[in-house]
């Protein structure tokens, strides 16, 4: 797909700048209820779309205009205020809706946003759809008659059928009783369901990052930042710690040594312990990762004869390459966890309480689960480059990715990538000895940097 405004996830940008200004967002509610009002809703129905949103300040602005867009367009529109992104997923599903819409950026700062889409099936909205929406972007805006305006009404009860779906999810045999968790939700959408979902499995929460003002969201807690996680988890004596990141759907976990799993460990974690006997054994049939995927996993897995394939970088991708495969299990180093049998969509909540079932049930510490994945190190240098900066195109950057893999000896491997949601081309280097990663992804930066001063 070709994309003017969507990028991996969706829409995201600072506020104020395109595309994140209330006419546009108006032009896209609007647009995107065109789309999906052609598409149709059941027979003598109008099209009906959930809103949620982190908590950043510019949610209401942004609600507000797309708000409108939807009602201009005839679709009816239901607000639930802050809710995490997966769940929006589930309602949009649950309550039988032509859409969902998310209005989050995830894990960047309090100065960006984002929109994110989901189909009625609570899966990402597909590309195809996105084009289309893209498509009728670039027509004029209009208006239905005012007989044929949608409505708009609250959803006093989103985060109480949240919770209980989140807690649905968890083996009704099991409790989390004689656990002390610390839950850091990082000020962001999580931050009045997760600990109460912990809290009614029997745990007893210490939550930290459940203070949001509108501009603190992602700021020093949550999945990017889990260094007061650490801090605190030791202070409490707590043999867990559950860091979230804005809109709630990726995870990061500490153990009560201060010891930060991510992503990739905590998929290692459910899978091999599915593999060996746990919860879903028989319907793991194989695991997605992306290229970021650190190497010791994917060498874990074939030791494991548990096949594994890498999508391209997002949650989105790994999705597909599941679907496609028909596997359930899949996720990203940076804590999106996807458990098909479990949610439609990465869910940093529910994939806690996958680790969380694989310690109750094996009697293991998060640490005694990981034991045998020996992570290779990497490095990840992000470089701003000018927007629409095509690196593929210079030869002295292509040059210099040659020579850091060569200089690795077979050793590791070299991966050049442009964010999707940020001005930044990343540069990851993976492998053995850490001196010689760090050096050659310097060196890759340093002529990233050149070629774009150029």
């Amino acid at each position: 797909m070709s994309r003017r405004h969507f990028g991996t996830d969706g829409l995201r940008g600072t506020v104020g700048a395109a595309p994140m200004t209330p006419e546009f967002v108006l032009r896209l509610g609007y647009a995107a209820g065109r789309v999906l009002a052609a598409r149709g809703a059941r027979a003598g129905e109008r099209p009906a779309v959930l809103i949620g949103k982190d908590t950043r300040i510019s949610g209401y602005m942004i609600e507000a205009a797309l708000e409108a867009g939807f009602s201009a367009a005839g679709v009816d529109v239901l607000l639930c205020g802050p809710l995490p992104t997966p769940g929006v997923a589930y309602l949009t599903r649950a309550l039988r809706l032509s859409a969902g819409v998310v209005i989050s950026a995830s894990h960047n700062p309090h100065a960006d946003n984002g929109i994110k889409l989901f189909s009625g099936d609570g899966y990402k909205l597909p590309d195809a759809v996105q084009a289309q929406i893209e498509a009728r972007l670039e027509q004029p805006m209009g208006c239905n008659p005012s007989a044929k305006l949608g409505r708009a009404r609250r959803v006093d009860d989103a985060q109480g059928r949240y919770i209980e779906f989140c807690k649905s999810t968890f083996p009704n045999e099991l409790d989390l009783k004689g656990m002390r968790v610390v839950v850091d939700c990082a000020h962001g959408a999580a931050y009045d369901v997760a600990p109460q979902v912990f809290h009614e499995l029997g745990a007893e929460v210490a939550a930290i990052g459940v203070a949001p003002d509108g501009y603190n969201i992602n700021h020093m807690f949550g999945a990017t930042a889990p260094q007061n996680l650490v801090v605190e988890v030791k202070r409490q004596k707590a043999q867990l710690g559950i860091a979230l990141d804005g809109d709630a759907d990726r995870v990061l976990m500490v153990d009560g040594n201060g010891t930060v799993y991510d992503g990739d460990q905590l998929l290692y974690a459910i899978a091999s312990h599915r593999m060996r006997g746990g919860a879903g054994r028989a319907k793991l049939a194989g695991v997605a990762g992306t290229l970021m995927t650190n190497l010791a996993l994917e060498k874990a897995f074939a030791r494991m004869k548990l096949p594994f394939a890498r999508a391209a970088v997002g949650d989105r991708y790994v999705l597909e390459l599941l679907l496609k495969k028909g596997w359930l299990l899949g996720g990203e180093n940076s804590g999106h966890i996807l458990s098909l049998d479990k949610h439609t969509t990465g869910d940093g909540i529910i994939s806690a309480l996958q680790v969380l079932t694989a310690t109750r049930q094996s009697r293991k510490s998060l640490a005694q689960l990981t034991a045998d994945l020996v992570m290779y190190p990497q490095v990840l240098l992000n470089v701003t480059v000018p927007k629409g900066f095509d690196w593929k195109k210079s030869k002295a950057i292509a040059q210099a990715q040659a020579e850091a893999q060569e200089a690795l000896n077979g050793k590791g491997r070299v991966l050049l990538r442009p964010s999707g949601t940020e001005p930044v081309l990343r540069v990851m280097v993976e492998g053995e000895p850490r001196k010689a990663i760090e050096s050659a992804a310097k060196a890759i930066a340093e002529v990233v940097r050149r070629e774009t001063a150029a």
